[in-house]
């Protein structure tokens, strides 16, 4: 009976707390971020809100992302004092909408078409962060309801 009541617990969680967790986009997909890539494509194909995150994936040393502006996207050229992100596995919170531009500043990678613009929409409706509330606090909120839920199943 209470294995029971723990799987329609977990199931409950599963269904109310994944669709409002936010979505970690991997730049470029299985490709990572790497020359010779359609990341104009990549990004039309995806959809991206307030709360997600976007995951530059490279090898160390070979790449880097640069957070830009519009005019420095279609140039190629950082701003004054913006230092790239060079981790190899850069992870970038879109917290406001509007269009974002990310380019590779090594060598003439960005003239290669190593840059993405992405359009950032607002949090999906019932989500977390149209809430006002961190998924983590969600997640731990919801881990609260099933604990509660199966200490009342242990003592009943």
């Amino acid at each position: 009976m209470a294995l029971k009541a723990l799987l329609v617990a977990l199931i409950v969680v599963n269904m109310v707390v994944v669709p409002i967790m936010a979505t970690d986009h991997l730049v470029g997909d299985d490709q990572g971020w790497k020359l010779k890539f359609d990341y104009n494509a990549w990004s039309e194909s995806k959809e991206f809100h307030v709360g997600d995150k976007l995951i530059f994936k490279y090898k160390e040393g070979a790449h880097n992302v640069y957070k830009a502006d519009l005019a420095a996207f279609q140039s190629c050229v950082s701003g004054a004092n913006v230092e790239p992100l060079t981790s190899g596995k850069d992870v970038i919170d879109l917290k406001t909408p509007g269009k974002k531009w990310y380019f590779c500043g090594v060598n003439n990678h960005c003239e290669q078409g190593m840059k993405v613009a992405v359009n950032v929409l607002q949090a999906k409706e019932g989500s977390s962060a149209a809430s006002g509330i961190s998924t983590l606090n969600s997640a731990f909120v919801a881990m609260l309801v099933v604990a509660f839920a199966m200490f009342l199943i242990i003592i009943v």
